[in-house]
């Protein structure tokens, strides 16, 4: 299958060697499993605002259409399932899918995993009432493209939500050298310095394509306990969602 110019065969190439440590919890993943814990909350009180939704409530998403940019092995996704979305899953690395698909089903959840890029959805015509872009931005080749794609993915009402890790020198310092050389809690090659994305950067896109930034949050790691919590700075990682809709 041909993929556009958003796609960086070597980030293809990367994940295709480690799809099937998904779900190893004590794996290379571990600390998106971390991170899925805290995003998920973040996200689910995002939504009850936007949509009017009870957060109390078994399924606060019921009916919610949601389409997650980059699904990898289906961490997200399923989370968000849980919580009463209809859930659409798209990446582009094969394995990927394979492994999500396996892991929905295994878990008794209605999951549409599909093995394609957002702007074939977009060019579809395909409108979810929220995108979720978390983790990807970092990792695409042209982020303007991949940006407008999932933009214009985003319903009339809709919301995104973006997660990624910001380009500065502390950054640097903490995503990449601390956490994949000194701490070896990601491994050496995850992240990538010029793929690394300003929250400027992010902002531009997100109004080029009709959303206004909403809220951004910073996310940090304790490298002793290995717990993560959202903080006020975004010097490192951060969180933010956009909508469309005027309020």
């Amino acid at each position: 299958m041909n993929f556009d110019n958003t796609v960086d065969p070597r980030e293809v190439k990367y994940y295709k060697e480690l799809a099937e440590t998904w779900w190893d919890k004590s794996g290379p993943f571990w600390p998106l499993h971390q991170l899925n814990m805290l995003r998920v909350t973040y996200i689910k009180n995002a939504l009850c605002l936007h949509f009017d939704r009870d957060p109390e409530s078994t399924k606060p998403l019921d009916g919610l259409r949601v389409l997650d940019v980059g699904c990898g092995g289906g961490i997200l996704s399923e989370s968000i399932a849980k919580l009463g979305a209809q859930v659409t899953g798209i990446d582009v690395v094969e394995k990927n899918i394979e492994v999500a698909r396996l892991h929905a089903s295994q878990s008794e959840l209605s999951i549409d995993y599909r093995l394609t890029p957002a702007s074939e959805l977009a060019d579809q015509q395909e409108r979810f009432d929220v995108v979720l872009n978390m983790e990807v931005a970092e990792h695409v080749a042209d982020l303007g493209e991949f940006m407008a794609d999932c933009c214009r993915v985003t319903g009339s009402r809709g919301i995104m939500f973006v997660s990624t890790i910001n380009r500065t020198p502390l950054a640097w310092l903490v995503a990449i050298i601390g956490a994949e050389y000194v701490l070896g809690w990601l491994p050496r090659g995850t992240h990538h310095w010029r793929l690394l994305r300003k929250p400027a950067e992010i902002r531009q896109c997100l109004a080029e394509g009709g959303l206004r930034l909403r809220d951004i949050v910073g996310v940090t790691a304790n490298p002793l306990t290995r717990k993560l919590k959202i903080i006020s700075s975004v010097q490192v990682n951060y969180m933010l969602y956009a909508t469309r809709a005027k309020r």
